[in-house]
C-alpha cells in the first residue's frame, strides 16, 4: 500500500518533543529520559497511535515507547500525542531492523500489532516474528522477553506460532477470536477496529522467553 506523503511531516516530526531524535546515542539510558524507573514498554509500528496513547492514559506508572518507521504516519502520532501531553510517552522514528542498535536491556514487554504480515515467502525473514527478528530482541529486554501479538491475518499468526515454539517461547495466552472471548481491558487498534468490523476473527497471543 503507497503511503500518502504529507508535506511538511519530517519537520514537524523533528519539532516534536516526545521525539527521541537520536535513539542510538540513548541506548541503555531511556529510563532517565523518562525521569523514572518505572517499566518501559514498546510497540513497533503504532499506525496513526490510538493504542499505545491508550495504554499510555491508562498505565501512568509504566513507561511506553512507539516505533513507526514513516513519516506520513509519525506525524499523526506526534499531533496526537502532543495534544495529550502524557509524559510517560516517547516516539522513535526508525526501522525495527535497528532495534538492537536502539536499546539495551531495558525493555519489559514488547507490543506487535497488527504487523506487515509480508506473504511472499522469500519475505519471510522480515516478518516481525521471524527468528531473525526474536534473536535481535533478546538484547533489549532487561528480564524475560514478553511478547504480545494481535494480527487479522491467520497465516502471519500461524507462522508466530511456529516461530515462537521453534524459539523456545513459552505461551501464556491465545485468544484465536479476541472479540468473542470478550478479553477485558482491550484496547483496539485503528486496524483492529476495521478487521473487526468486517467480521474477521482477530487472533491474540502473548509469549515469555527467559534469558
Amino acid at each position: 500500500m503507497r503511503l500518502k506523503h504529507i508535506k511538511g511531516a519530517h519537520e514537524r516530526i523533528e519539532a516534536s518533543s516526545y521525539i527521541v531524535h537520536n535513539p542510538e546515542e540513548e541506548r541503555g539510558n531511556y529510563r532517565n529520559l523518562f525521569h523514572n524507573h518505572n517499566p518501559i514498554y514498546i510497540e513497533i509500528g503504532t499506525g496513526k497511535g490510538t493504542f499505545i496513547i491508550e495504554k499510555a492514559k491508562k498505565n501512568p506508572n509504566i513507561n511506553f515507547i512507539g516505533i513507526e518507521k514513516f513519516d506520513s504516519v509519525m506525524v499523526k502520532v506526534v499531533e496526537k500525542v502532543e495534544a495529550e501531553k502524557l509524559p510517560n510517552l516517547l516516539l522513535i522514528r526508525m526501522d525495527a531492523t535497528e532495534i538492537e542498535k536502539v536499546f539495551d536491556h531495558e525493555i519489559e514487554l514488547l507490543y506487535l500489532n497488527f504487523s506487515d504480515p509480508w506473504p511472499k515467502k522469500r519475505h519471510a525473514h522480515r516478518r516481525l516474528t521471524s527468528p531473525i527478528f526474536l534473536k535481535r530482541y533478546e538484547s533489549i529486554f532487561r528480564g524475560p522477553i514478553t511478547i504480545e501479538m494481535k494480527t487479522d491475518n491467520r497465516h502471519l499468526f500461524e507462522y508466530s506460532l511456529i516461530s515462537f515454539n521453534e524459539f523456545g517461547f513459552q505461551m501464556n495466552d491465545i485468544s484465536l477470536d479476541l472479540h468473542q472471548d470478550d478479553i477485558e481491558d482491550n484496547i483496539e487498534t485503528e486496524y483492529e477496529k476495521k478487521f473487526s468490523s468486517m467480521g474477521f476473527p482477530i487472533y491474540k497471543i502473548q509469549v515469555t522467553k527467559s534469558i
